[in-house]
């Protein structure tokens, strides 16, 4: 009996060394085929043309808006830590709901950002705004 509750303890403390520990694998692939030729693989942008996704104010400060901007794309000026930007983002209509919120897990968490959890059914309510 005592075997089998020391298995059980070691069982249960190998799994919690995982608990809260993701690494967004699913978004960093959509990432790296979606993103990264621009926004480069480290989500540093390319200089005064793509503008970054790591440390990205606009990022942190825009949550509710990136849905729209990674499925419908964005034309115009945007200022990104205050720099101006103003290229053309190609939309993504290919990508399911499913797919945006790995996207965007990943890219919130991604190069040091912190900007918290997206949820399926959030990002389906954000398409429903920006439609």
């Amino acid at each position: 009996m005592r075997t089998l509750t020391l298995i059980t303890l070691l069982c249960l403390l190998i799994g919690a060394q995982n608990c809260g520990k993701t690494d967004y694998r699913q978004g960093k692939a959509l990432y790296t085929q979606h993103c990264a030729n621009c926004h480069l693989e480290h989500g540093k942008g390319l200089g005064i043309l793509i503008p970054p996704l790591a440390n990205s104010d606009w990022l942190k400060n825009n949550q509710d808006q990136i849905t729209c901007v990674i499925r419908n794309g964005m034309e115009g000026p945007v200022v990104v830590n205050d720099t101006t930007y103003n290229q053309v983002m190609p939309a993504n209509i290919e990508l399911t709901d499913f797919q945006i919120t790995n996207l965007t897990n990943y890219i919130n968490h991604a190069w040091g950002n912190d900007y918290g959890v997206a949820k399926l059914e959030d990002i389906r309510e954000q398409f429903e705004s920006c439609r």
